[in-house]
């Protein structure tokens, strides 16, 4: 495909997203349409796709509509790119710009920096002065972080067996398990490496959360949202602590066992009933379900999906979960906080609405990972009574 044909391509599947069909399927939905299209071209339009969703406000006002064309023109003229050979006309290539379309002025910060209206206040007064420099970079795109398995590998032996397979990689300073790809990120899936279990995709910041953890051996930890279950892997990979995983959907775990396999680590999946069942745990790590803001660069939609009233919803399962979560942690032990949102109405607010209505219990720890470290944005906080 050529660089325009691929435009093309990016209009139609994002006139899809914009008619309400998810990223991912309307992607998915185009490749197998596009079976001319090799891999590097597939990699081309997702990228594109997935550039202009980010930026959604800001290509719009620049390409003068909220179409596909209109964020593609914008996307092209915010790397003041040609236009004119993009937009030719010619074969694949979408038709030339029209003297209608337009750059527009943006009308506020939000619009420039791609937030919702709605959402821009919350988001400066979370984040004050590290607000615009987070929304920036909420419009790019995320690097690519590694755990390394310490039951299978050091960090050394972890470069060296990516990089066999084509895969650069730096430590990053969040984490003492973490590293950055700088080369080769697309091979990860099909390299040794990970297919032994050497390494896991997680990012720094996630990893951190699990490593501010006091974990000794012989704790009995529970990772109470686990999700796909990458804080559990991390949790289990430290030798002579006990792990156990639970969630509320138990599908979301279905692929932890063949994970834990790969990793040699043991995990013991536990439902809801079992939960009930089992404290008291040393250690419980609720991970709640959020607005994911701190991760909109990996999962962009996300950022346009959020509303006031769904936000409402999440804070009010947030402190649900927190509520349920405390008895099951033991008299000496810590009930840990996460969330991979950098609003202050899923992270300060909710820990010390629970600390108020808890009076027997106290915050112990409490920190933030923004964008600007380099990682996801994250918050973690530990109470114990």
């Amino acid at each position: 495909m050529t660089p325009a044909a691929r435009v093309q391509a990016s209009i139609e599947i994002l006139d899809d997203v914009l008619d309400g069909m998810p990223v991912e399927k309307a992607l998915t939905g185009w490749a197998r349409r596009s079976r001319f299209a090799g891999s590097k071209d597939r990699a081309a339009v997702r990228d594109h796709v997935f550039d202009a969703v980010r930026c959604k406000r800001s290509f719009a006002a620049l390409g003068g509509a909220n179409t596909g064309r209109g964020l593609m023109i914008g996307a092209i003229r915010s790397v003041r790119g040609d236009l004119a050979t993009l937009f030719s006309g010619d074969r694949h290539a979408p038709s030339p710009v029209q003297e209608s379309e337009t750059s527009e002025d943006f009308t506020s910060d939000a619009e420039r920096f791609d937030i919702p209206d709605w959402l821009w206040p919350r988001f400066s007064a979370s984040l004050g002065d590290e607000a615009i420099p987070a929304a920036q970079s909420l419009q790019t795109r995320a690097a690519v972080h590694l755990r390394v398995n310490s039951l299978k590998a050091d960090v050394a032996a972890a470069m060296q067996a990516l990089e066999a397979d084509g895969i650069r990689a730096c430590p990053h300073p969040a984490c003492d398990t973490a590293l950055e790809v700088t080369e080769g990120a697309r091979k990860i899936s099909q390299s040794r490496a990970y297919a032994d279990g050497l390494v896991e995709l997680q990012d720094a910041a996630s990893q951190a959360v699990v490593a501010a953890l006091d974990l000794k051996s012989g704790m009995r930890v529970l990772d109470y949202c686990a999700g796909g279950g990458g804080k559990a892997l991390a949790l289990a990979a430290q030798k002579g602590v006990s792990v156990y995983a639970h969630d509320v959907n138990a599908g979301r775990m279905r692929d932890l066992p063949s994970r834990a396999a790969r990793a040699g680590a043991k995990i013991s999946l536990l439902t809801s009933q079992e939960v009930t069942d089992a404290p008291p745990f040393d250690i419980v790590l609720g991970d709640a379900p959020c607005s994911g803001s701190g991760a909109w660069r990996r999962a962009p939609a996300g950022k346009w999906a959020l509303t006031e009233e769904r936000l409402q919803d999440l804070t009010a399962i947030q402190a649900r979960i927190l509520t349920q979560i405390m008895p099951l942690v033991g008299a000496q032990g810590t009930l840990a906080y996460a969330t991979c949102s950098m609003l202050d109405d899923e992270n300060r607010a909710v820990v010390d609405g629970i600390l108020e209505r808890n009076s027997v219990w106290w915050e112990v720890f409490r920190k933030s990972w923004l964008l600007t470290h380099g990682t996801d944005g994250f918050f973690t906080a530990h109470l114990t009574r």
